[in-house]
């Protein structure tokens, strides 16, 4: 008998991804196996599964927390914007089309069937399935082909938590008002609350829980506070909320150019996590300035990007401080834009077109799309900065469509491991102050990003760290402090009466 209960939020960003993953902890903790589901995840930030699937990170860092290897399953669409309209559609974890938001609402009907047999199969494998919704149940116009809030609770059959975020505002009107929309049968299965990111004396809210909980007649199973902890985001409302817009002193300084279309942010968060770098997202010229790295990371629309880089000032600012010494590096999409030529016949179908010139190299677009865990070693002999990280072992994982080839000028960066057979990734310039590679994840390789820091700490004359900041180690304490503040804040004990409630068989 498989259990199960299902975080779905008053709105987008309320904090749905980091409670599930908080109650993946504590069940994993409480000798449960456990593991997260999100039938629709619409996200920029992916990864890559053992098998070379495509899934949302929230779903992956989900199942870390769960003490799980992810798996395609718990999160069988993807879809990932490619402008305002259009988006790329994976299921299972491989491309299958691109389609507009009307086609796609259309569509939606055809896959209930695929996403119910996944999550049985699932379930049959598990003692508990966290299930999380996507923006808020209320959305009336897209109920009626609703496969991943309500809709997906009524396939899977389980009990609904609300998540609302206070610190916003509005939080008992967004309860409020996103019961009200819900049809009875609906708001039957939502069996409580929980208020998160509080900030103050929670005794403030006493008389608008009591009204509330009179009003709806659901319960307020918690109200989290404000968390001071490390996890990741699930799409990029946390970048426009400046979430990452870091202004405390460190002794690194380095700028993410937050393109349009940003994707994979998450690569960074273990450079963040470093004791001794601070991570500014960019987005004006006249903010590039007093860094001693800058990055341009991937991006889901190569050219559109690279095209907003120009018409915005950030392409020059870029290249003026390259030429003031500062090492610039791109990721994925960020390294075919550093390169000469971008030729593109089917991702914007806008052909030939300049990069920023920084490497010399030829990129051109393909329709298949490599989604790879690998692993790779640096090349030998790296300049500069890079010097310290030659040799090194890393990990990460490649999601594109095109390959790049290097020119005069330029040297191999990293020695892939595909099938049994060394590839090779990245470019690197003679004096190391362009550097390039496909590879995301790079950073969680601790003794890399070391290194790497290290160079950046010898260019301006201070000392390196010695030791290396073991980020597995990090996220897995983040997830410990999670899950002790939950337990302390939220009923939990109601929590799992609620689930044994409405036990289902699989």
């Amino acid at each position: 008998m498989t259990q199960a209960v299902m975080l779905q939020g008053t709105a987008s960003d309320v904090g749905k991804s980091v409670l599930a993953a908080g109650l993946c902890r504590i069940f994993y903790q409480d000798g449960l196996r456990t593991a997260p589901f999100k039938s629709q995840n619409m996200a920029l930030n992916s990864g890559i599964t053992p098998d070379g699937k495509e899934m949302g990170r929230a779903q992956i860092f989900q199942a870390e927390a769960a003490g799980i290897t992810p798996d395609v399953r718990m999160n069988p669409v993807l879809l990932k914007p490619t402008s305002d309209r259009q988006a790329q559609v994976v299921l299972m974890g491989k491309v299958a089309t691109n389609m507009d938001a009307v086609s796609y609402h259309d569509y939606k009907p055809r896959l209930r069937e695929q996403i119910l047999a996944i999550y049985n199969s699932l379930a049959q494998e598990y003692d508990v399935i966290v299930l999380e919704g996507a923006g808020s149940p209320a959305e009336i116009n897209l109920r009626d082909r609703d496969i991943v809030n309500m809709g997906m609770a009524e396939m899977a059959q389980c009990p609904v938590i609300l998540v609302a975020d206070i610190d916003r505002g509005g939080v008992f009107a967004a309860i409020y008002g996103t019961l009200a929309l819900l049809h009875k049968q609906e708001r039957d299965r939502v069996k409580g609350v929980i208020i998160n990111k509080f900030r103050g004396d929670v005794a403030l809210l006493y008389s608008g829980i009591e009204q509330i909980e009179s009003l709806t007649g659901v319960p307020i199973l918690g109200v989290m506070p404000w968390l001071d902890v490390d996890l990741e985001d699930e799409d990029g409302v946390a970048l426009q909320n400046g979430k990452y817009r870091g202004n405390d002193p460190r002794d690194i300084t380095i700028a993410i150019v937050q393109l349009p279309h940003i994707s994979n942010f998450t690569d960074f968060n273990a450079l963040a996590a470093q004791p001794d770098v601070r991570i500014r997202y960019i987005r004006r010229p006249d903010a590039l300035t007093d860094v001693d790295l800058v990055i341009l990371p991937g991006s889901k629309n190569t050219l559109s990007d690279l095209a907003w880089l120009r018409e915005s000032g950030m392409a020059d600012a870029v290249l003026q401080t390259h030429r003031q010494g500062v090492p610039v590096m791109g990721i994925c999409g960020g390294y075919q834009m550093l390169g000469d030529t971008i030729v593109d016949e089917v991702e914007s179908g806008l052909g030939t077109q300049p990069g920023l010139g920084l490497l010399n190299t030829i990129t051109r677009f393909a329709p298949d799309k490599t989604t790879t865990q690998v692993s790779a070693t640096m090349s030998g002999e790296l300049p500069g900065w890079l010097a310290a990280a030659a040799g090194l072992p890393v990990r990460g994982y490649e999601i594109h469509m095109g390959e790049t080839v290097l020119q005069k000028g330029c040297c191999t960066a990293m020695t892939l491991q595909k099938n049994g057979y060394p590839v090779a990734d990245g470019a690197v310039t003679a004096d190391g102050l362009a550097f390039g590679t496909y590879l995301h994840g790079l950073f969680d390789s601790d003794a890399f990003t070391r290194a790497v820091v290290n160079g950046l700490r010898a260019r301006k004359g201070l000392a390196p760290w010695e030791t290396a900041f073991c980020y597995a180690e990090h996220k897995a304490r983040q997830f410990d402090l999670l899950a002790e503040a939950m337990r302390q804040h939220i009923d939990i004990d109601k929590i799992y009466t609620i689930m044994q409630q409405h036990q289902e068989p699989v």
